[in-house]
């Protein structure tokens, strides 16, 4: 009996000791790991372009480098921007290169006479490939707080930020594919380099809030040992990324929200360490892990400013620099070309939602429209996002959601749309602001179910109304249909308007599967999501 209480004495204090805090690594042991892997890099580091991490963290973390390597680094960009003349395919390759150029303290805007900076103001081009190039873009501009008091400048940190937020799954976390609200797992990496780029903008209250959802979830994908995975593959990077993102925000890598079994985001990553300073991306396999071992580097001295209270890795302007888009300046109402009668609606209903919107994609777009009356439930508890809808319901969602003043003068012209009907004010106004037409000359045909292709084109009025240049060209719609394998079957008259929905993210390609099916019924899901994302984009939410 005495052996039972001793053994159950023991087992109790191994785990107490297992829920115990991770020890924390001391300043002077970190420098220690820092060094070490610097010299390994060191060691066969040529600097040229393609080294621009491995720059960044020798630079941040006060490495000591061979006399005039950075002027070689520098030469060697210059001679890569000129022979491209300053034009990139992939392009990330604007940001690497600022990022790398500014901790070095040369100016990305005349590298051999070209401006390599510049162009990530161009939102268009550098989210084209999706959220990676938000991220990526905000990095590069706040690394000197590039065009921080310009206007340009502030309006494409607005829309890299949007877009962002916009993103956020409704488990707080983020991941390449998936759709904002959306009830789809989130990726360690993204979610982690997402907070990275918007950690410079928590004084908005919008972004702190979903600040703090996303490190809660970062915590939760934290596994039980400690360790992060990406995949399914418990690895080096991941780890990384979630020091660099802590540092970032300046939360302590001892935060009780990341020591699981005694084991902080420090300590998981140094289990991929070698003795000669490297890193493996996965701790079976031998051999320096190439991007684990940069990412390690720059993850030790991301760890380093953290417990010295230093500013973040990508705080190159200086110090905990803070940069503010003010609550004002977000709230302004809509884009430059915007038509005087748009207004931006305000909250009238917190809180509304719907029980059968649960986990779907089209939730925060449902409960942001609904709370402020855009849209109404089918009932009072629910939206029914599988249901189709009428072109009548849809004119009015248009109207209510530019804010235009219902008005039945015009409805006239449409026999089946009586005077004293519901719908005459809302058909009137849409018609008079050019937003519909009727299915013929004389007709308007309130009851008749709205397809995708009728409601891409009156969006797209919408939108221009919005200040949307929506045209675009024979090339352009190719572009953005023919990668469907029914575009054929858009009419001519919508297929401009369906292009330009593509483009604008209105209508986004990874939700539809091989065919558009113009011609099929919209559900009111996707027309909440439309409507959502265009306001959203017409900064008028």
């Amino acid at each position: 009996m005495k052996t039972v209480r001793f053994f159950a004495l023991l087992l109790s204090l191994l785990l107490l000791a297992c829920s115990l805090p991770a020890s924390a690594a001391s300043e002077a042991e970190l420098e220690e790991l820092v060094a070490d892997t610097a010299a390994y890099e060191l060691s066969g580091l040529s600097f040229a372009h393609g080294d621009e991490w491995v720059i960044l963290a020798l630079v941040r973390g006060g490495c000591q480098v061979p006399e005039g390597a950075f002027e070689r680094y520098y030469e060697s960009v210059k001679d890569y921007v000129v022979e491209n003349e300053g034009v990139f395919r992939l392009k990330t390759q604007y940001v690497r290169l600022t990022i790398a150029l500014t901790a070095i303290g040369q100016d990305p805007r005349n590298v051999g006479g070209y401006d390599i900076l510049t162009p990530i103001l161009d939102t268009d081009a550098m989210t084209s490939f999706g959220m990676n190039g938000a991220i990526w873009a905000l990095l590069g501009l706040d690394s000197g707080a590039y065009f921080a008091e310009e206007e340009a400048g502030i309006a494409a940190r607005e829309a890299y930020v949007d877009l962002l937020l916009g993103r956020q799954l409704a488990n707080g976390g983020f991941s390449l594919t998936g759709r904002g609200g959306a009830d789809s797992p989130a990726d360690t990496d993204i979610t982690a380099m997402t907070l990275q780029a918007l950690a410079p903008y928590r004084s908005r209250e919008d972004v702190a809030e979903a600040i703090e959802r996303g490190v809660e979830c970062l915590s939760a994908l934290q596994n039980e040992d400690g360790s992060f995975q990406t995949m399914n593959i418990v690895n080096c990077e991941s780890a990384a990324q979630v020091i660099v993102a802590l540092g970032e925000l300046g939360i302590p890598l001892e935060d009780s929200r990341f020591v699981k079994s005694g084991v902080s985001p420090l300590d998981a990553m140094l289990v991929f360490r070698q003795a000669d300073g490297s890193f493996l991306h996965v701790a079976d396999k031998t051999g320096d892990g190439g991007m684990a071992t940069y990412q390690g580097f720059y993850a030790l001295v991301a760890a380093l400013r953290n417990l010295r209270g230093e500013s973040g890795l990508y705080h190159l302007a200086g110090e905990n620099i803070t940069l503010s888009l003010s609550e004002e300046a977000h709230g302004a109402v809509g884009l430059p070309g915007k038509h005087g009668d748009v207004q931006s609606l305000p909250i009238i209903r917190e809180g509304v939602s719907f029980s059968d919107i649960r986990g779907m994609s089209c939730r925060t777009a449902v409960e942001a429209l609904a709370a402020r009356g855009i849209i109404d439930g089918m009932t009072d508890t629910e939206y029914v996002p599988g249901e189709t809808m009428s072109r009548a319901q849809y004119a009015a969602i248009i109207v209510r959601a530019l804010g235009l003043t219902p008005d039945a003068a015009g409805s006239e012209r449409f026999k089946d749309v009586p005077a004293g009907s519901w719908f005459a004010p809302y058909v009137g106004t849409a018609y008079a602001y050019g937003i519909v037409d009727g299915r013929s000359e004389d007709s308007f045909d309130p009851s008749g179910t709205i397809n995708r292709q009728e409601a891409a084109v009156m969006t797209a009025r919408a939108a221009a109304l919005c200040g949307w240049d929506t045209a675009m060209d024979a090339t352009g719609v190719r572009r953005y249909l023919a990668e469907f394998g029914d575009y054929t079957s858009v009419s001519t008259w919508a297929r401009e308007a369906m292009a330009f929905c593509f483009k604008s993210g209105i209508l986004d390609a990874d939700e539809f599967d091989l065919d558009i099916l113009p011609k099929q019924a919209i559900l009111r899901g996707e027309v909440a999501l439309m409507v959502y994302r265009l306001l959203s984009a017409s900064k008028l939410l």
